[in-house]
């Protein structure tokens, strides 16, 4: 009881001082008790505020990136030094995330040491408004060699989770490219990824690993003097699954999606006014590259006298035709121009059918550096689809559908989807229906559909007969395929009906055992 008093008595003096004594002094006495206790404490202290200054309307971003920071940390030995904890989820997020919830602390390591963050909120007197900081405490010894680094692994952590975190859009240009904003976007969740994907697993592993190259090479691109761009082809016939790598490549790298409508953009212009727009870390997507609008352009062969008539055809009409609409250099200057370096850590995809319909000087190196084949489905392309949609690793039906694939009836993924899909309530029948569809495609061969020789090698190698990705110029392909010896033999259209019904046949023995039992 005797310290009780002595220390109300030493509280009623404090405040009788406080009253008494002129405020410059009692400023005075705390800047030095504050002096004392830091010379003395062997950690030094850092305060972050959320606003610059004194206005409170310049956001310190370095506040933002603390936050970001510590949610990105978030697992059971950092949440468990922090009592109280804000959750919370946002429409622009897909993850639950947390705040430290006021004058709580969170413990940190780096480099061995031990640090912490405390979250401050006070009130402002005679005001609603709060005032926010996160203060840093790191040992005093060595503050010089940990506040920098570790405030660069503070920023690229954050910067990592926000990219990851935050919900990803689709944009399309809207017409009218010239002004502030030419994209309109709604939010991209597709659900395609690469473990769906319906791709031979080596393909897979190319292009992620391509990916994760080109995602991770920001200083290898400013070394070598390269703008940080890549160009993906994609060709390969309807229902190949076009779409859906372009949407797995966007969830794979967390990136942006800008879909690109060539026939809403009036000139080169407003093209360049759209590219600026875009933003770092996305994909950039031109669908159907050779028929979208005419790029496709004989500089070779052309005669004079013609270049000459249509120039003077466009002076009879002001000049409307080449002023008013795309051309192939305005796109060659899109994707490898001066005007596509005005942003980093971008992915142009243009799609085809018909890749030899698409102008040489769009898909040479440099401009499109990665073309992917993409065709009718393989076996492992097959039996993804069928997890996928079925829930099966094996089925007797198997050894019939490879032997189909062998024979010529290969069909693409869309194609297999839509029949498991419609079935997916019966995986006998699915897989019934999926041969079936194989018969009639082995018989539509028997009548003069052919396949053709890049088709007939792949199918011998064992793989997806289109499926195959290549980096490289057109030229080196074409050597390729000529050292090759072009198609083989591998037996008559008689021959593959032959085999195909001897399968079908030990099938519906094999199913009438199944229902006997």
């Amino acid at each position: 009881m005797e310290i009780l008093s002595q220390m109300w008595s030493f509280l009623g003096l404090l405040t009788v001082l406080q009253n008494v004594l002129p405020t410059q002094l009692l400023s005075l006495l705390h800047s030095f008790y504050e002096s004392l206790q830091d010379f003395f404490s062997p950690y030094s202290y850092f305060e972050v505020p959320e606003f610059n200054g004194y206005c409170g309307v310049d956001v310190n971003d370095l506040y933002r990136q603390v936050n970001l920071y510590l949610n990105s940390v978030n697992n059971p030995s950092t949440a468990a030094t922090c009592r109280r904890l804000t959750l919370s989820r946002s429409k622009s997020s897909n993850r639950i995330s947390f705040t430290v919830a006021p004058n709580q602390t969170v413990h940190d390591s780096f480099s061995n040491h031990t640090l912490s963050w405390t979250h401050h909120v006070d009130t402002v007197q005679d005001s609603l408004e709060e005032k926010r900081s996160f203060t840093l405490k790191l040992p005093k010894r060595h503050r010089h060699t940990l506040l920098s680094p570790y405030l660069d692994h503070v920023t690229k952590r954050a910067e990592e989770f926000e990219r990851v975190s935050r919900e990803r859009r689709l944009f399309t240009n809207n017409g009218h490219g010239s002004y502030e904003s030419g994209w309109v976007s709604v939010p991209f969740r597709h659900p395609s990824t690469f473990e769906t994907l319906a791709l031979e697993p080596d393909l897979k592993k190319q292009i992620t690993e391509d990916l994760t190259a080109f995602a991770n090479g920001k200083e290898f691109y400013h070394r070598v003097g390269r703008a940080w761009k890549r160009g993906y082809l994609l060709h390969g016939p309807p229902g190949s699954g076009k779409s859906s790598l372009i949407a797995a490549m966007a969830n794979y790298l967390c990136y942006d999606v800008y879909d690109l409508e060539l026939t809403k953009v009036s000139d080169n212009s407003e093209l360049r006014a759209l590219l600026i727009q875009t933003t770092n870390r996305s994909i950039i997507v031109i669908e159907d590259i050779d028929c979208t609008v005419d790029l496709t352009v004989d500089r070779t062969m052309k005669p004079r006298t013609t270049v000459m008539r249509k120039r003077k055809e466009m002076v009879a009409r002001g000049e409307q035709e080449e002023s008013g609409r795309v051309t192939l250099s305005g796109l060659l200057n899109f994707t490898d121009g001066l005007w596509s370096c005005c942003g980093e850590e971008r992915i142009i995809v243009f799609t085809t059918n018909y890749r030899d319909n698409v102008d040489p000087a769009l898909v040479r190196c440099g401009r499109m550096d990665v073309h992917v084949s993409l065709g009718t489905c393989g076996m492992h392309a097959f039996k993804a689809l069928v997890k996928n949609y079925l829930g099966l690793d094996s089925h007797p039906v198997f050894e019939v559908v490879e032997s189909c694939l062998r024979s010529g009836g290969a069909l693409t993924p869309a194609q297999v989807g839509e029949v498991l899909l419609r079935n997916r309530g019966d995986a006998d029948l699915a897989l019934r229906d999926v041969v079936a569809a194989m018969q009639a495609k082995i018989l539509g061969l028997g009548h003069g559909e052919g396949m053709e020789c890049d088709d007939a090698a792949a199918v011998t190698a064992g793989r997806s007969p289109e499926s195959v990705l290549m980096v490289g110029s057109p030229e080196s392909w074409m050597k390729k395929r000529k050292e090759s010896g072009g198609c083989g033999g591998g037996g008559s259209t008689w021959e593959k009906k032959v085999k195909f019904l001897v399968r079908l046949r030990s099938l519906t023995k094999s199913d009438s055992g199944r229902r006997g039992v």
